[in-house]
């Protein structure tokens, strides 16, 4: 993980072998969208994923640094606070059998506000991979990209399986976490090869009101958690 770069989880691995996208060479958090900063790894996505009048490409999370809070055996715990909006929120990732992260975010500011986050976990893509979601994902054309956004509520996990090996089971608590979409690049955007399951408290990749995530008083905190496990 690099705390300085926004809490990204730079490297995951199963038995050996990379899960996550490394990228084509491109590092730079200071850029303005999250594309030309580089698109890999895991972050997070707070206050938003698409670009609004007031909020940036992909949120505030990934462009800021993050503390580390808590670095005890199994846990490691960082912190992070928004400057556009007064988020805060707190990941605690646990190794056990599987990888456990719980989530904490707080409204910190003086008006209630929509606490939208979005999980943006980019695992390697591979042509041909088994992606058990609607869509056929796995049948991308080289050099082209999709977003599917499956029906509220209607799943708590989704596995994939690599062509090389490993496969893993992402879970979460639908109640929590309802809305979710699913990224894939094959070569597009300048040479991305990603997958992305993406749980999120708000639908439509931003703080929509017509599909809102929870609506926190000042102070107020809201808690989920995501697991990732091996098959």
């Amino acid at each position: 993980m690099r705390p300085e770069r926004g809490g990204r989880i730079t490297s995951l691995r199963l038995d050996g072998e990379e899960l996550l996208d490394q990228g084509i060479g491109v590092d730079q958090p200071t850029a303005n969208g999250f594309v030309e900063g580089g698109a890999w790894g895991w972050d997070e996505m707070v206050p938003n994923v698409e670009p609004t009048e007031t909020l940036p490409d992909h949120g505030e999370a990934w462009r800021l640094p993050w503390r580390v809070t808590r670095a005890a055996g199994i846990e490691l715990a960082m912190q992070c606070r928004g400057r556009l909006l007064p988020w805060e929120l707190v990941r605690s990732i646990y190794l056990r059998e599987a990888l456990i992260a719980i989530y904490t975010y707080r409204n910190i500011g003086a008006q209630p506000h929509l606490a939208y986050w979005c999980a943006h976990p980019l695992f390697r893509f591979e042509p041909g991979m088994e992606i058990s979601v609607p869509g056929r994902l796995g049948d991308l054309a080289d050099g082209t990209s999709a977003k599917v956004f499956l029906a509220r509520g209607s799943t708590d996990r989704a596995t994939l399986r690599w062509r090389s090996g490993p496969a893993i089971e992402m879970s979460w608590d639908p109640a929590l976490t309802p809305y979710v979409g699913i990224w894939a690049c094959n070569g597009d955007l300048g040479g991305y090869r990603q997958i992305a399951i993406e749980p999120a408290t708000g639908g439509n990749d931003r703080p929509d009101p017509s599909a809102p995530p929870p609506l926190l008083a000042p102070g107020e905190r809201l808690q989920w958690w995501l697991q990732i496990r091996a098959l």
